[in-house]
């Protein structure tokens, strides 16, 4: 895999945020919308073995905080957060980019993305 792929939801501030980055940097990629494209559960894994299931449950998130508590509690391990992602979309803090060496990163750090380019 050498593409830049950035997954998220256009709305999402931080993703308009990070992908206008890109844009400002002439750095081609590929969006993924989670909205209209769903979650590739085929990519799942790797996301959650390279950065952590925690990671990528936004737990400040609207979405989150609208979950009843009981199934809050649920959510324990990479295997029950994987459901729940697959589930609502929105609970995957955005954005989730997998970069050309292969890593992937979750949400947006400009110092981070300017060492990945």
């Amino acid at each position: 895999m050498n593409d830049l792929t950035v997954y998220g939801i256009p709305n999402c501030d931080t993703v308009r945020k990070a992908r206008a980055w890109l844009d400002a940097r002439q750095r081609p990629y590929r969006f993924h919308d989670f909205k209209k494209a769903g979650v590739p559960e085929a990519r799942l894994p790797q996301w959650i073995a390279q950065a952590g299931w925690e990671k990528l449950v936004n737990r400040q998130g609207t979405t989150w905080r609208k979950l009843p508590p009981d199934q809050q509690a649920r959510i324990q391990d990479a295997a029950s957060a994987a459901r729940l992602m697959l589930d609502q979309a929105s609970i995957i803090k955005r954005p989730v980019v997998e970069w050309p060496d292969g890593s992937v990163t979750v949400g947006f750090n400009e110092a981070t993305w300017a060492e990945k380019l």
